[in-house]
């Protein structure tokens, strides 16, 4: 089995400021990235920025700059972000770099050379917002204004002449990949609406437009701008140096792993990609997996609706880690998340504050205080302490199948309950009151200082600083990270000095404390 690893978050449109959408897809994202390298793997994580197109050129005039400088100040502030939420990613993409122009356009010269592409003429809804061509049954009208059904973003009549895909002629074969490849589109909700859209007829494909010039020209034609879809697609493969099939990162990574997109940008992932890719005889990711959205009360932020929550403010008020930890326990995975700061609050005090930090603070206390701060030498382990640590290698193999299977609810569940049994245990056993039987105050000190250990490194790919923080009290570093190492119950060696760490997370007041 290979032990490389390649997931990408979107590539974000830098029309605007960042907003918490684009912060979970990237936490989210970094999250399975983090695993797998724990796990092994030789991880490839790529994110990005998609800048061409007309909303982008119709925001550059607006604010009086030209289109390159607009997309050079927006796309920092995605690069920055990348930095403040800690991410791990290999590298940050730009469609306005060099290399990702000469892969778009070796890609545009095979399917022309292959009479995958024709020249005709369009006439038909177009939303400027989503950069997508809408059909007639796809659009509503509400007010006197058309949108989008799918999306609620405006749509005007377009006109023009345009370079075309055919996709309708990859109908059959589509469905037929998705049917050898079951679990290519993640959720199943997200792929029974995929192939009823292939189902009820697949049209041509404009791929390109004439009505505005910022873009990557087609080769053959230098009134045509490719349409920003196909130009944004590639991105996960000039990321990978395409066309040199012979490079390192190309051989080593593609097929992708995991596109981690919104489930808006579904269609464009799970049926415009693979048909490009199939049509260019090219391999097809793995899997494309469609997540929620992140909601405001009960409506997806948008800069048009004003809903936006802050991510960086989020972040300067309550601190990285917890908004992390928040985002992967308490969005159900797959589906729509309403998020509050009342609810962020609670969960951290609940969950980091009152469990696992003071977990770790009461065993380090007590450890300083009796034990000075070196780990105990256990005696022979009772049913009990066997039961609590022999969970963690019993539920290995299922922990990397949830992972596998991007489950992360059920893998964050784990991890809450062994937080909870191991605050249990260290209670129930009073160790305080063991001082006269020093072997058995030591065996449980060594057990509550191994639980620690163990739920540091799962919690390492959701709270990586804090994680860390925990795991050096007793000097293992991130290079050292094995999750393997949670099956060992006598990981940890008697007389190693324990580092003290201060407190890992404070509670957060409220107007009822």
């Amino acid at each position: 089995m290979s032990k490389n690893f390649y997931i990408t978050t979107p590539i974000y449109y830098p029309s605007a400021k960042p907003h918490m959408g684009h912060a979970y897809s990237s936490i989210v994202a970094d999250f399975f990235a983090r695993f797998k390298r724990i796990n092994g793997f030789k991880v490839f994580f790529l994110t990005g920025t998609d800048e061409h197109g007309q909303k982008i050129q119709r925001a550059a005039e607006k604010n009086k700059k030209d289109p390159l400088e607009f997309c050079d100040e927006i796309s920092k502030t995605f690069k920055d972000l990348s930095k403040t939420l800690n991410l791990s990613n290999s590298d940050f993409i730009r469609t306005t770099e060099i290399r990702h122009y000469k892969s778009v356009q070796h890609l545009w010269n095979i399917l022309e050379k292959k009479g995958e592409i024709y020249l005709s003429n369009y006439a038909g809804w177009y939303s400027v917002s989503d950069e997508a061509f809408y059909l007639e049954n796809e659009i509503q009208e509400k007010d006197g204004l058309k949108t989008s059904k799918l999306s609620g973003s405006p749509v005007e009549w377009v006109e023009e002449e345009s370079y075309f895909f055919k996709l309708s002629k990859w109908q059959d074969k589509l469905l037929e990949f998705y049917e050898k490849n079951e679990n290519f589109i993640l959720p199943k909700s997200r792929r029974n609406e995929v192939i009823s859209f292939v189902k009820s007829g697949l049209k041509d494909l404009s791929i390109s437009r004439k009505s505005f010039s910022w873009g990557i020209q087609v080769p053959s034609n230098k009134n045509h701008v490719i349409y920003v879809w196909l130009d944004a697609l590639v991105n996960y493969i000039s990321a990978l140096n395409y066309p040199n099939i012979e490079d390192k990162l190309y051989k080593n990574y593609w097929p992708a792993d995991l596109h981690m997109i919104g489930k808006d940008i579904l269609r464009f992932h799970a049926v415009y990609w693979p048909a490009f890719l199939l049509a260019a005889e090219l391999p097809t990711p793995k899997r494309v997996y469609g997540h929620g959205w992140i909601l405001s009360g009960d409506e997806k932020m948008s800069k048009s609706k004003g809903n936006i929550l802050d991510p960086l403010e989020i972040i300067d008020q309550y601190g990285l880690d917890p908004l992390r930890y928040y985002l992967l326990k308490e969005v159900s995975f797959g589906n729509d998340g309403s998020i509050s700061k009342d609810k962020l609050i609670s969960c951290i005090n609940s969950d980091l504050a009152n469990n696992f930090g003071n977990l770790c603070q009461r065993v380090l206390a007590f450890t300083e205080k009796n034990l000075t701060l070196k780990v105990p030498e256990p005696d022979t382990f009772d049913k009990e302490d066997l039961n609590l640590l022999n969970i963690f290698s019993k539920e290995y193999n299922k922990l990397i199948d949830l992972i596998d299977n991007q489950n992360i609810n059920l893998y964050m569940n784990f991890i809450v309950d062994q937080m909870f049994i191991a605050n249990k245990y260290f209670n129930d056993q009073e160790p305080w009151n063991k001082k006269k039987d020093i072997k058995r105050l030591n065996t449980i000190i060594y057990i509550s200082l191994e639980l620690i250990r163990k739920i540091s490194i799962l919690l390492y790919p959701v709270i990586p600083n804090s994680s860390l923080k925990a795991l050096s009290m007793f000097n293992i570093k991130e290079e050292d990270l094995n999750i393997d190492t949670i099956k060992n119950n006598n990981f940890l060696k008697p007389n190693l000095e324990i580092n003290k760490i201060g407190i890992l997370f404070n509670k957060i007041k409220t107007n009822n404390d």
